[in-house]
């Protein structure tokens, strides 16, 4: 059996075509669940220690060295003393060990649940939006970690559809943005890809292919045209942003004739919020802070540079920012923050402003976000997505039928508003904000 898996920066979903018709996975009670994964934190303990004959051989080492220093003491104190350093290194030594081999526990969480958990528990590993990391250059350690964990993400939605559908899933059509996000140009898309192909091998899949996003909103877009025509598809996730010129419709196979890709998306617009409107509360613009320490505070899905926002020292930072600024660096403060504006962004969808009450730094702490807060906060956004929109438009044929909007960022009337600002006489579409890619790639696992 093989299915259609919307592996997202933000969200995750999966499908399949069962019978002639969809049928989507659900998750618990949802058709998609947030792409995180918590892993509870293993702390080594002293009794598992045991003397192996490479650490015999440091002991002996500390206390020839004590004899030769003539130090005080008897050789049995000298003895008890250099296995004490040993057992003080060697726990030192799995703690790092594991720190970099989280992917190997086996009591993982998935989705809200992970975040909760993290939360409640105060300690452990939550890693979210690991796709945004595929595209980057890894050390070996990394790597490996990120890999491992794309790989149980696979296997919870291999597992999950093996369940629902009644028969093993070992194939699947995964999808990809037209463009990842990298340090690396090309090389970084190719290696985002050779790592997912390693993780699905991990998660059980025997066979893996990729369609880039926009061909699989196309191709979901295509089923409900009777008549041919042409249509833009544009595709706004959490991540990235794509866009598909293609020919739909009219009993006839979909042709996605060109398409333009943008490594930037909904976390962008979280990271804008945060820093427009939360981060002053911390001293941006005010404090003697560089401004890249705010940066690095909001950018929850990229661990390098939360764990150098939580190496800083704010203890000579005027106050309030200070103490601000080192509750932030608590365990699970950033993520907090994260989600407060993410809230926001979701609320001014629908409402005229959004309030966030940040009681985990300060309990009289609070702030509110209005549309033109949203604005100031997106435009960093807003400007490289109608730059791609402006040159789609330069390279099209001609003026297309229809403009299909697809992605979880796609409810933001700010994004929409920009799409039809460039495309002024095209006729909008809203699809399935969360769902459109997802069921494209189960038509394309199906044929």
């Amino acid at each position: 059996m093989r299915i259609g898996i919307d592996f997202g920066t933000s969200y995750s979903a999966a499908a399949a075509v069962v019978d002639g018709g969809l049928e989507l996975i659900r998750f618990g009670e949802a058709h998609q669940f947030r792409t995180a994964v918590f892993f509870p934190e293993q702390v080594p303990s002293p009794d598992d220690f045991q003397l192996t004959p490479a650490l015999a051989a440091q002991v002996e080492s500390i206390v020839r060295r004590l004899r030769s220093q003539q130090a005080k003491g008897s050789e049995e104190q000298w003895q008890r003393d250099a296995i004490r350093v040993v057992r003080r290194q060697w726990m030192e030594e799995q703690a790092r060990s594991t720190a970099v081999s989280i992917a190997d526990f086996q009591h993982a969480l998935f989705g809200e649940e992970a975040v909760e958990a993290y939360l409640e528990e105060g300690a452990g590993h939550l890693i979210e939006s690991p796709k945004s990391m595929l595209g980057y250059r890894l050390d070996p350690p990394v790597r490996r970690v990120i890999v491992h964990i794309a790989a149980h993400i696979l296997e919870h939605i291999r597992l999950t559809a093996t369940r629902q559908l009644g028969t093993p899933v070992r194939g699947a059509v995964i999808g990809r943005p037209v463009e990842f996000r990298s340090s690396m140009g090309p090389a970084g898309g190719e290696q985002a890809l050779d790592l997912l192909r390693e993780a699905a091998a991990m998660a059980g899949f025997d066979e893996v292919s990729f369609l880039e996003e926009p061909a699989a909103a196309a191709m979901h877009y295509h089923l409900g045209l009777a008549q041919r025509q042409s249509a833009l598809i544009v595709d706004i996730g959490g991540g990235t942003s794509d866009l598909a010129f293609a020919e739909l419709g009219g009993g006839r196979a979909p042709h996605v004739r060109r398409n333009w890709g943008l490594p930037m998306g909904g976390t962008d617009l979280d990271v804008g919020i945060n820093l427009h409107s939360f981060m002053p509360l911390f001293g941006r613009g005010t404090a003697k802070v560089p401004m890249h320490h705010f940066v690095e505070a909001a950018s929850v899905h990229i661990l390098p540079k939360q764990r150098e926002f939580r190496r800083q020292n704010y203890r000579l930072v005027d106050e309030p920012f200070g103490s601000r600024l080192r509750a932030l660096q608590q365990f699970g403060a950033t993520t907090r923050l994260n989600r407060l504006a993410e809230r926001a962004k979701i609320e001014l969808g629908q409402a005229d402003r959004s309030d966030a009450v940040l009681d985990f730094v300060h309990r009289d702490l609070a702030v509110s976000v209005d549309h033109e807060a949203f604005h100031q906060a997106s435009e960093g956004f807003i400007k490289p997505l109608g730059a791609l929109l402006e040159q789609a438009r330069s390279e099209l044929p001609g003026e297309p039928a229809s403009l299909f909007l697809t992605g979880g960022s796609s409810r933001s009337s700010q994004l929409r508003a920009c799409v039809q600002h460039i495309f002024p006489n095209v006729e909008l579409v809203q699809g399935d904000a969360s769902l459109g890619v997802v069921s494209g790639l189960a038509v394309a696992a199906s044929s």
